[in-house]
C-alpha cells in the first residue's frame, strides 16, 4: 500500500531541531579563530591610519608616511592568496582540523610580535621591515584560516542552517571591530597622546594571546567534518591541486570574486580610509572610534539576520541585497561625511557597514557550495583571498592616492567604488545559487515536504502524560 505524500509547509525561518554537539564545538572554534583574525586586522587597520605613520615611517612626509603605512596594511592581503593556496591544498588532502590548528597558532604569534615591535627611532629601518614581515605572515595564515573556519563550521552544521553558521563566522569581523575600537577608544581616552603612542597601542595586540590559548584548547576538541570524511575515496581517485581547481573552476572563482567585491570594498574604504578621512575633517580620534564601534555593532545584527534569511531565500539574494545597499552608500558617503556632523557621519557609516555585512552573511555558504568536497577548501580560499587581493588590499591605498591626486576631491574614488559595485550587481543578477554540499538541489523560496513526526514508542508513552500521547 503506497504512502500518502507528505504535506507541504513553508520553510521555517528559525529551525527547531537542536544542533549536534560537534556542530556547537565547531561554531565555538570558528568563532575564536574569526575573533582573533578580525580583532588583529581591525587593530592593525586603525593603527595604520593613525599611529604607525608616526612610529614606523616618521622620517617621511606625513602624506607619504600614511601611504606607506597603508601599503603595509595591503601586504597582508597579498599574502592571503598564497596562504589560501598552501593551506587550501593541505586542507583538502589531510583535513580541515589539522590545518586550522596551524593557521590559528601562526596568526597569534605574528600578532604578538607586532605588539612587541620597537619603533623606527629605536632600531631604524628594521622596524618597518619587521612590521611588513609580520603582516605578511599574518595574512598568510589568514588565507587558510578564514575559509577553513567557515568550512569546518558549515560541514558540521545542520543542512538547513549552513548559511547561518557560516554567517556566525562572518560576525567575527564586526564584533571584533567593536571590541578593538572600543578598546582603542578607552585607551586613547584615558591615556595621554604620548602614552598611547608609546605603549597604549600595543595592548590589543598583546591581549590577542589570550584568544590564542582559549581558541587552541577548543579547536583541539573538534572532530574532522563528516562531509570531508565521506569524501576519502573521492580524494584517493583525484588528488586536488590549485592548478587543477583553477582549470576546472576558474570561471566560477572569477565570478565569486567579483560578486564579493562590493562587500569588502565598502568595508575597507569605510573602516580604514574612512578613519583617516574623518580625522582630516576635524573629528577626534575618540569620535571616529565611536562611529566605527556603533556602526559595527549594528552590522553584527545585520549579519545574524542575513544568515537566517540566506537559509530561507538563498545565499545569492542576500548578497545581492546587501550589495545594492553598498551602491547607495558609495554615492552618498563622502558628500554626507563632508558636512562635518557627528550624527550624520555615524548614520552613513552605519548604513554602509550594515549593508555590507548583511550581504556578507551569504558569502560563506555560496562559496562553499560552488565546489565539490575534494577541492572545496582550495576553491573557496582562492575565491575569497583573490577577492581580498584585488579589491580590499588596494582600497585604502587607492582611496588615499586618488584623493591626493585630486587635491582632496573624493569624486575619483567614488566613481571607482560605484563602477565596481554596478559590475558586481550585474554579475550576481546573472548568477544562481549552487547545489548543497551533498550535491542536491536547494528549495529556497519553495514549500518543502513536512517530515512526519516519529510514532511514539512504548518507552516514550510510559514517560509521557495523557496530553502528550494525545498530541
Amino acid at each position: 500500500m503506497s504512502q500518502p505524500p507528505a504535506p507541504l509547509v513553508k520553510r521555517p525561518l528559525r529551525p527547531t531541531a537542536s544542533a549536534p554537539p560537534q556542530a556547537k564545538k565547531a561554531v565555538a572554534s570558528g568563532t575564536f579563530g574569526s575573533a582573533l583574525e578580525w580583532f588583529d586586522f581591525a587593530v592593525y587597520g586603525a593603527m595604520s591610519a593613525t599611529v604607525f605613520p608616526t612610529l614606523f615611517f616618521n622620517e617621511m612626509d606625513p602624506a607619504m608616511g600614511l601611504l606607506a603605512s597603508f601599503a603595509t596594511f595591503g601586504v597582508g592581503f597579498f599574502a592571503r592568496p598564497l596562504g589560501g593556496i598552501v593551506f587550501g591544498h593541505l586542507g583538502d588532502r589531510i583535513g580541515r582540523r589539522k590545518v586550522l590548528l596551524t593557521t590559528f597558532l601562526t596568526m597569534g604569534i605574528a600578532s604578538l610580535v607586532i605588539g612587541l615591535l620597537p619603533p623606527h627611532s629605536t632600531i631604524g629601518f628594521a622596524a618597518p621591515l619587521l612590521l611588513m614581515v609580520m603582516r605578511f605572515i599574518q595574512g598568510f595564515a589568514l588565507g587558510g584560516e578564514a575559509t577553513g573556519a567557515q568550512l569546518m563550521t558549515m560541514e558540521h552544521a545542520p543542512k538547513d542552517r549552513r548559511a547561518f553558521y557560516g554567517a556566525l563566522m562572518a560576525m567575527g569581523s564586526p564584533v571584533s571591530q567593536v571590541l578593538a575600537n572600543l578598546m582603542l577608544a578607552v585607551l586613547s581616552g584615558v591615556l595621554s597622546e604620548e602614552a598611547f603612542i608609546s605603549w597604549g597601542w600595543r595592548v590589543p595586540f598583546l591581549l590577542s594571546l589570550l584568544l590564542v590559548v582559549v581558541g587552541i584548547y577548543i579547536r583541539v576538541k573538534v572532530e574532522e567534518t563528516p562531509v570531508f570524511q565521506q569524501g576519502v575515496k573521492e580524494r584517493a581517485q583525484e588528488t586536488p591541486n590549485p592548478a587543477a581547481v583553477i582549470r576546472s573552476h576558474g570561471w566560477t572563482i572569477a565570478r565569486l570574486m567579483l560578486a564579493y567585491s562590493p562587500i569588502i570594498l565598502t568595508f575597507y574604504i569605510v573602516t580604514v580610509f574612512g578613519l583617516s578621512y574623518l580625522t582630516g575633517l576635524g573629528f577626534t580620534r575618540s569620535q571616529t572610534f565611536t562611529i566605527v564601534t556603533v556602526a559595527n555593532f549594528l552590522s553584527a545584527v545585520a549579519i545574524w539576520w542575513g544568515g537566517r534569511l540566506a537559509d530561507v531565500y538563498g545565499r545569492r539574494k542576500i548578497l545581492l541585497t546587501g550589495s545594492a545597499g553598498t551602491l547607495l552608500a558609495a554615492l552618498v558617503f563622502f558628500p554626507l561625511a563632508d558636512l562635518g556632523s557627528f550624527p550624520i557621519a555615524l548614520a552613513i557609516v552605519a548604513f554602509a557597514l550594515v549593508s555590507a555585512q548583511f550581504g556578507n552573511a551569504g558569502q560563506g555558504a555560496l562559496f562553499a557550495e560552488a565546489f565539490p568536497t575534494h577541492m572545496r577548501y582550495t576553491g573557496s580560499a582562492l575565491a575569497l583571498t583573490g577577492a581580498n587581493l584585488v579589491f580590499a588590499a588596494p582600497a585604502p591605498f587607492l582611496a588615499s592616492w586618488l584623493t591626493s591626486l585630486s587635491n582632496g576631491s573624493t569624486i575619483s574614488i567614488t566613481i571607482f567604488w560605484v563602477v565596481t559595485t554596478v559590475a558586481a550587481l550585474i554579475n550576481m543578477y546573472l548568477m544562481s545559487d549552487y547545489k548543497t554540499l551533498e550535491g542536491a538541489e536547494h528549495t529556497f523560496g519553495r514549500h518543502v515536504p513536512q517530515e512526519p513526526a516519529p510514532a511514539p514508542t512504548s518507552a516514550t508513552r510510559s514517560h509521557a502524560g495523557p496530553e502528550a500521547v494525545a498530541q
